[in-house]
C-alpha cells in the first residue's frame, strides 16, 4: 500500500493518515484554497490547519468544494496558544467549526503550553482547563480526536495527572536533526501518536550535503529523504508545498532508508542558527 494510503491508528481506535498537507505560514485565499485542492486532488486526505493560521476558511472551502465525502478527510485544526481558560476554548472550537464550515472536527489541539509570545510560560492550569473542554466537546462528538502540540514530557504529565483522557496526538516540530528523544519516548510510554510538522526543518535540510547525497543513492529528492526518515521514525509528517510538483513529489515515499542509512542521518545535527 502507497504511504500516502496508509494509517496511523491512535488510542481511541481513531484512524490518522500518515501523511498530511501542512499549511503553516500559507496565506488565506487563493494560495491556501488551492494548495488544499491540488494536495486533494492527488490522494492526500489528512489536512492540518490551525486558528493561528488565519487560513481555516480557504481551508475548509477547499475541502468542501473537492466534492470528496467529508467523512473520507482528516482534518486537524488547533486553539490558539495564548487561550487557557475553558470557556475561551469552547467559543474558540466554535469559531473554528464556522470558520471550516464543519458540524465536526477530527483532531483538536492546544497549539502550545504557552503563548508564542511568552515561550516557557507556565500555564499549566490553564492548560488543563482548556483541555478538559476539549474533553467535553469529544464526548459530545464534536470533535473525534484531541491532543496538544510542543508539549514536553512535563507538560504532558501535567494533562494526564489533571485530565481523563489521554491525549491521541503531540504535534512536535520534528525533522531530520530534531530527535527530540524525550518526548517522543515518553509519548510512545503512553500511546500518544506523534506528529512531525516540519519534516524539511523549515527548507534548510534540502541544502544539507549528507541528505543530498542520500537522496542520490535512492534516486528521490532531499525533500522525499526527509519525509521518509519520519514515517522511519513512526512519526506522521506533515509536509507543507503550495506548488503542484512538490505536493506530488512529497507522497511519493514509497521506498525503505536502510537502517545503516538512518544511522547516518540520525548523526545530523539540527542548525543552530533556527532551532534550540
Amino acid at each position: 500500500m502507497k504511504a500516502i494510503n496508509q494509517y496511523f491508528v491512535l488510542n481511541n481506535g481513531v484512524k490518522i493518515p500518515k501523511i498530511g498537507l501542512g499549511t503553516w505560514q500559507v496565506k488565506d485565499g487563493d494560495e491556501a484554497y488551492h494548495s488544499v485542492l491540488m494536495a486533494l486532488e492527488n490522494g492526500y486526505r489528512h489536512i492540518d490547519t490551525a486558528e493561528g493560521y488565519q487560513n481555516e476558511a480557504s481551508v475548509g472551502r477547499a475541502i468542501r468544494d473537492s466534492k470528496i465525502k467529508r467523512e473520507e478527510i482528516f482534518v486537524t485544526s488547533k486553539l490558539e496558544s495564548h487561550i487557557k481558560t475553558y470557556e475561551g476554548a469552547i467559543e474558540a472550537f466554535s469559531k473554528t467549526l464556522e470558520a471550516l464550515g464543519f458540524d465536526y472536527l477530527d483532531l483538536f489541539l492546544i497549539h502550545a503550553p504557552w503563548p508564542w509570545s511568552e515561550m516557557g510560560k507556565d500555564c499549566k492550569e490553564g492548560n488543563v482547563l482548556a483541555y478538559k473542554a476539549m474533553e467535553d466537546l469529544y464526548k459530545q462528538k464534536k470533535i473525534r480526536a484531541i491532543g496538544i502540540s510542543n508539549f514536553n514530557k512535563e507538560d504532558i504529565d501535567n494533562i494526564l495527572t489533571h485530565c481523563e483522557i489521554t491525549p491521541q496526538v503531540n504535534q512536535i516540530a520534528y525533522f531530520i536533526g530534531m530527535d527530540q528523544k524525550e518526548t517522543i519516548e515518553h509519548c510512545r510510554k503512553h500511546n500518544i501518536t506523534v506528529e512531525a510538522y516540519s519534516p524539511l526543518g523549515i527548507g534548510y535540510l534540502l541544502t544539507n550535503e549528507t541528505i543530498i547525497e542520500m537522496a542520490k543513492k535512492y534516486n528521490v529528492s532531499p525533500a522525499q529523504i526527509c519525509i521518509r526518515f519520519c514515517l522511519e521514525k513512526d512519526t506522521a509528517p506533515l509536509p507543507k508545498s503550495t506548488h503542484l510538483d512538490r505536493i506530488i513529489m512529497n507522497k511519493e515515499v514509497d521506498f525503505t532508508i536502510k537502517p545503516e542509512d538512518m544511522a547516518v542521518l540520525d548523526t545530523i545535527k539540527g542548525d543552530p542558527r533556527r532551532w534550540d
